[in-house]
């Protein structure tokens, strides 16, 4: 059934839900409908060949992990020598998957029941099962103590209130994943990336994580040879910026704006790095409470996206679409930080014409309402060969 259904479009769903009912029944026709729709959801998180094989719930697509992210966990765990692991909370299995294709051996533990089925639905549908365990249990009642490492996942949603943000109404809560944590050879926590710096245990690294750009997740590690740290690590590529606390550079200077203009990757900014690259850059800020970077000279850097700024206005909309005009700018990208005005409101109001394209920044200056205008800079490749 879920193969005759796989390539059925939403608009097609209906007159095949009637056809297919002629001849199977309702509920399985409908069950196998659903499961399409949420194997076309989870392509983005598990490729196409992955997603077209495994089985979801629609909490289990939306709070999987990506699995660019878990395959780079599952191959730090790896590289730390971690052969068997505990995974606590471990949902539709996304993160077991990653670890035992790096060749590590997990028990993947749940306390629902649905849950556990299609995680292991999916360790036998592409063909780990003989690595990974499941069980159906309170992850506080499970002895951990037979692994090498143990990651948990705690739930960071409730059908009640959303998304949680105290770290302490997680299910388990933060302390008792930290308690547990430390009890373990190696260790990782699972948490929101903006969780507060000062809920970050003393005896954890914690790693920020971005793919595409976009922040993903953190992590708290444990056990590792880099307690009290922060690192910052952008996939895919996964380079990786790290500093101990202790040795974190103070905030840079505000400069005048440059020539240039960087823009620290998100996990960068998660992690207080954005001196760090400031440093590499030869930069400064462009406001004190503004994470935009500036400098006179392009540096190839994986960490900051740069731009070449050619106009720095007072913000006005009048001004900006004269500006747009004659440069016949119909391309418009809009960013902002530190601004309360609404991209696409802005690029509605100066109805951008023409064929060049322009990227605009709203900002502060030195505390003033600023809009900088320019386009993206040479690419870090040729900046390198330079």
């Amino acid at each position: 059934m879920l193969d005759e259904v796989r390539d059925i479009e939403p608009a097609q769903e209906l007159a095949a839900a009637t056809r297919l009912r002629r001849t199977h029944p309702a509920l399985l026709v409908s069950a196998a409908l659903a499961q399409a729709r949420l194997r076309q959801r989870a392509v983005p998180k598990f490729g196409a060949e992955d997603a077209a094989r495994m089985f979801f719930t629609p909490d289990g697509v939306e709070q999987a992990t990506r699995s660019s992210v878990a395959t780079h966990r599952a191959e730090r765990f790896k590289a730390l020598g971690v052969r068997s692991l505990a995974d606590l909370c471990c949902g539709i299995g996304g993160d077991a998957i990653a670890l035992a294709r790096a060749g590590i051996s997990v028990l993947a533990v749940d306390r629902s029941p649905l849950t556990c089925a299609v995680a292991r639905a999916n360790a036998e549908a592409l063909g780990l099962a003989g690595l990974i365990e499941l069980r159906e249990a309170d992850v506080t009642e499970v002895d951990t103590s037979a692994y090498d490492a143990v990651f948990v996942d705690p739930a960071r949603r409730s059908s009640k209130r959303g998304r949680i943000f105290d770290p302490e109404s997680y299910s388990p809560p933060l302390s008792w994943a930290v308690e547990t944590a430390l009890k373990a050879p190696r260790a990782a926590l699972k948490i929101a990336p903006g969780i507060p710096h000062e809920a970050i245990p003393a005896e954890a690294g914690a790693e920020w994580i971005s793919d595409g750009g976009d922040v993903k997740e953190a992590v708290l590690w444990f056990g590792t040879d880099a307690p009290s740290s922060h690192r910052a690590t952008l996939l895919p590529g996964a380079a990786s910026l790290w500093s101990s606390i202790d040795a974190m550079l103070p905030d840079p200077d505000v400069r005048p704006v440059g020539r240039y203009l960087y823009e620290p990757d998100g996990a960068v900014i998660r992690a207080h790095l954005v001196a760090e690259v400031a440093a590499r850059v030869d930069g400064g800020l462009i406001d004190e409470t503004i994470a935009y970077v500036t400098s006179d000279a392009l540096h190839a850097t994986p960490y900051a996206t740069a731009y070449e700024i050619t106009d720095q206005l007072p913000f006005g909309v009048k001004k900006l679409k004269a500006l747009l005009r004659e440069r016949g700018v119909g391309i418009l990208t809009v960013k902002k930080r530190g601004s309360a005005v609404e991209p696409e409101e802005l690029r509605r109001k100066v109805k951008p014409q023409g064929k060049q394209s322009a990227t605009v920044f709203l900002t502060r200056v030195a505390g003033a309402p600023t809009m900088l205008i320019g386009h993206p800079a040479q690419t870090a490749q040729t900046a390198a060969s330079d």
